[in-house]
């Protein structure tokens, strides 16, 4: 790739290399192949983190609010992602997905699952009992949603291609760069990054933050007031043995909790073969505590300091509690899974890498439920992009292109 000197100036600076970042640098490269683009990511890869770190799902859109972002990109980014992985070679499979409701209060869930996918035009199709059973042998419940645009995919592989793509059209990535310092003045922004080799500064006329788990650090670098902190999530997965790799048909979803943003302990196809099951989503006391036993003071100070985390706290502690319980105790995860496959017995569950889910929290305690940008004189940071991200990365990427075609007029007319 081309890795040049970083004591350059740049035009745009973009800080992230996890899909979104990607994206968004490939089609600003395209938007302006004049213009002078550097791509800063802390690892040695791509996607390491929340791209690289989930189910690999190409998502429909069925769970966002209609009208909201997260409703338009899923919908835009799913087509965009299958027509991305045609052109380009990368293996996908639209494989479809069931959301199952094994009781009475998740089928009316699921009933009102149906009306947000009729709002948000996603084809459906609604099955009860026998068709579910004729559709899925191994699957039990009440009824079921078929959705057939549902896909699988390899994220990180669509990350290389896009790196690939980015550097073809003149763009430069660092990576094993961390940015450790941002300073605005009206002129540029400068970035501080510190590399193996010691630290360096270069500077860039426009910035653009993908940065993730560190989303709200990032935006508080150049002191921009926000009222958000990232929580992490450790979303926990486990692989089916192999003997199961023909259990399902589809993806298995249960019907999730309306006023929570986790989708639920799901059995997902992998592009490879095999089945996983998971996440669940338990309080993450690291950012990037991927092992079973993790913690960070810096992360966990930041956060009990919040007093959106307390209440956040107050409002879920019984979810809290059952999450954190079925993370210790094996049985506790199986009988999620158990609900709709009976089949799977607690030596079919073995060990698979956990995601951490960087969610944003508000003062008040709430989640937020949909994509969240903020921006300073010459900087977007995108600061609430956990799950449909990955399927939506190309539909942000276009939205976060024109925001910074706004931020550049502003700019020219005021001089």
């Amino acid at each position: 790739m081309n890795q040049q000197n970083p004591k350059e100036s740049y035009d745009i600076c973009i800080v992230g290399g996890g899909i979104v970042g990607l994206s968004t640098a490939w089609q600003l490269q395209q938007t302006y192949p004049a213009k002078k683009i550097v791509l800063i990511e802390k690892e040695a890869e791509f996607g390491l983190h929340q791209t690289g770190h989930n189910s690999g799902v190409i998502h429909a859109g069925v769970y966002y609010q209609p009208g909201s972002l997260k409703a338009k990109f899923c919908k835009e980014g799913a087509v965009a992602t299958k027509a991305f992985c045609a052109k380009y070679k990368i293996d996908f499979d639209e494989c479809g997905k069931l959301l199952i409701a094994t009781n009475a209060l998740e089928l009316t869930r699921l009933k009102a699952l149906e009306t947000r996918c009729y709002d948000n035009k996603i084809p459906i199709q609604w099955l009860d009992q026998n068709e579910l059973k004729q559709q899925e042998p191994n699957v039990k419940g009440l009824a079921a949603i078929l959705v057939r645009e549902t896909g699988i995919v390899n994220y990180q592989q669509i990350c290389e291609k896009l790196a690939q793509l980015f550097t073809q059209l003149g763009g430069t990535v660092l990576t094993s760069s961390e940015v450790i310092s941002l300073q605005e003045s009206t002129a540029e922004v400068m970035v501080e990054i510190k590399r193996e080799s010691g630290k360096t500064r270069l500077s860039s006329r426009f910035l653009v933050a993908c940065s993730g788990l560190m989303a709200d650090r990032t935006s508080k670098m150049l002191n921009i007031k926000t009222d958000f902190q990232i929580i992490p999530f450790r979303g926990e997965y486990y692989r089916l043995n192999e003997k199961h790799n023909q259990i399902v048909n589809h993806l298995i979803y249960p019907v999730p909790d309306p006023d929570l943003p986790f989708l639920g302990v799901h059995l997902t196809r992998m592009i490879d073969g095999s089945v996983t099951v998971g996440p669940n989503a338990v309080q993450g006391w690291k950012r990037e505590g991927y092992g079973k036993l993790n913690f960070s003071l810096k992360d966990t100070l930041q956060m009990v300091l919040f007093i959106g985390f307390w209440r956040l706290l107050a409002k879920h502690w019984q979810t809290g509690m059952k999450e954190t319980r079925n993370s210790w105790f094996k049985q506790g995860y199986l009988k999620e899974v158990q609900k709709y496959c009976g089949q799977i017995e607690v030596q079919d569950l073995e060990a698979y890498p956990a995601g951490i889910r960087a969610q944003a929290v508000m003062k008040d305690g709430s989640l937020v439920h949909d994509f969240l940008f903020v921006q300073s004189k010459r900087s977007l940071h995108v600061c609430n992009a956990p799950s449909p991200a990955a399927t939506s990365a190309f539909p942000i990427g276009k939205y976060i292109i024109g925001k910074l075609d706004e931020i550049m007029t502003d700019i020219n007319v005021e001089g």
